[in-house]
């Protein structure tokens, strides 16, 4: 999949090794593109990359993806430096960024692949996911809002997405865009 190793916008590695100062994160907030765009454009993530997890088929293509049946998320990889954002400041980012409520899309994306998912990698990530998720649940009932559909897992392999998904709106700066929150604060 992905051959380019350097992110377009900041020529940062984007696949192991990272820097040891830096820690992984992975996110789903449905559409790719936007949510790659969302996370580099924050002080203190060293760089992202965009693919697929959380599906059953090996070095899955995006066209394969986009049929539904390799249940594979549209996932970014965020690698940051938690001396400068913390995983928190990440979650709180990833929740008021989309809407956790909706299943299987995002707006009028939909299908298994637009899926709100966070994929920890650590038992202090799991726990913080889902503490915030219930947190980010009591907010939303304030407002009227249904109940949290995102998926918090451990998180399973990650595939590269082709070189052409990398940093897209950075490539295409007018390209399609559907993130949209709720509007409801942390």
């Amino acid at each position: 999949m992905q051959k380019n190793k350097h992110h377009f916008v900041n020529n940062h590695v984007t696949m192991p090794p990272f820097p040891s100062f830096t820690e992984q994160a992975i996110f789903g907030l449905g559409c790719f593109w936007g949510v790659e765009r969302l996370f580099w454009q924050q002080q203190g993530v060293f760089s992202t990359a965009v693919g697929y997890a959380g599906g059953k088929k090996t070095n899955p293509t995006y066209d394969e993806v986009c049929t539904g049946t390799t249940e594979h998320a549209e996932v970014v990889q965020v690698i940051f430096e938690p001396e400068k954002i913390s995983y928190l400041q990440l979650l709180i980012l990833f929740w008021e960024s989309h809407n956790p409520t909706q299943g299987m899309r995002q707006g009028n994306d939909m299908g298994t692949q637009y899926r709100s998912c966070v994929h920890t990698l650590s038992a202090q990530q799991q726990r913080q996911a889902e503490d915030s998720k219930r947190y980010y649940q009591q907010q939303l009932d304030i407002k009227g809002y249904e109940k949290i559909t995102t998926e918090i897992i451990s998180a399973p392999l990650f595939y590269y997405a082709e070189d052409y998904h990398q940093q897209y709106l950075a490539k295409n700066p007018t390209g399609y865009c559907g993130l949209k929150g709720l509007k409801v604060k942390f």
